[in-house]
């Protein structure tokens, strides 16, 4: 029979054990005297024991009523535990965290989220796996990877997007001399020679080129580097010049060129499958990453819509 007891008929017994009288019962279950007296008569009925019998001191238990208390009070204790959707308590989260990013975002993003974790949530682990385009959406789909950080328009249509900053390019190269000369007009900068980046493949057109073409001028493109950090290195010792992500700057042996004006930045989002909104964890964890980088001097909060497709100059 103990299985036709429902939540409220435990509540109504453990008042009732711990106040003694259907009056504070029924003030601590926020009802009416009548409400308690109704749901001890269908209990009594239900588990075929009286429970609670009347004194000139309240209502004292049967010897059963005081057997089953704790066991009630544990099962309620252990609901009381129960989280709600929107409950995180990360110190005592388990569970494995797959991440996927460039290079860039691994660098300005998922480095500081690796410490953050290690101190709020050192239960979870972290694996962090190189961005391929090519199957990412159905890996996010499966639950193979669990968040992207990334360019605003890389991720496929179908998920989710949380903008977290606007990223600014800053032109640089490894020539001090070059650096040194003071401002430099966009006129005089075509005339040197450019590395871009270009992941995953061999072309030497950039973003940056249409950015030129409507100031009526041409870049000359020489190079072209697999990562921002190759370009960074490839840039060293060299009269090259480029266009490199603020954030990653300063750099060791690279020296920034002061022009009259600069391409457009490009956002940097969280991409994540649309499921994800509704796993706590995940949001308090991205909502973090946010306000980092919101705060961080070198960036800015990501209008909705702003910034280009494209990661790489």
């Amino acid at each position: 029979m103990i299985d036709k007891l429902d939540i409220t008929h435990l509540r109504t017994l453990d008042a009732l054990a711990r106040f003694a009288t259907i009056s504070a019962a029924a003030e601590h279950l926020d009802v009416s005297q009548q409400a308690v007296s109704l749901q001890l008569k269908k209990i009594r009925t239900i588990l075929g024991d009286p429970l609670f019998v009347r004194t000139g001191q309240g209502m004292a238990p049967t010897p059963y009523a005081k057997l089953i208390a704790p066991h009630i009070a544990q099962v309620l204790a252990g609901l009381h535990a129960i989280p709600l959707p929107s409950a995180v308590r990360p110190e005592t989260t388990e569970r494995t965290l797959v991440i996927s990013g460039t290079d860039y975002t691994q660098k300005v993003i998922v480095a500081d989220l690796v410490r953050d974790l290690r101190s709020a949530a050192p239960k979870v682990k972290i694996a962090v796996v190189d961005l391929e385009v090519s199957g990412l959406t159905r890996k996010l789909h499966q639950g193979e990877i669990d968040v992207i950080f990334t360019a605003e328009g890389i991720a496929a249509p179908g998920l989710v997007s949380m903008p977290l900053f606007l990223e600014q390019y800053r032109c640089v190269t490894g020539n001090r001399a070059l650096a040194d000369a003071g401002l430099t007009s966009l006129a005089a900068l075509v005339e040197h020679d450019f590395i871009i980046t270009n992941p995953g493949g061999h072309s030497f057109t950039g973003s940056a080129d249409d950015w030129f073409a409507r100031q009526g001028l041409q870049r000359r493109v020489v190079a072209s580097a697999p990562s921002f950090f190759m370009a960074l290195e490839y840039l060293k010792g060299s009269d090259l010049v480029a266009f490199i992500p603020a954030r990653l700057l300063p750099c060791d042996g690279i020296h920034e060129l002061a022009l009259p004006k600069y391409p457009p930045g490009y956002g940097v989002v969280a991409a994540f499958h649309p499921t994800a909104q509704n796993d706590s964890f995940m949001m308090w964890m991205l909502e973090r990453v946010k306000a980092r980088l919101v705060s961080a001097t070198s960036g800015a909060p990501l209008p909705r819509g702003a910034g280009l497709s494209m990661l790489e100059d």
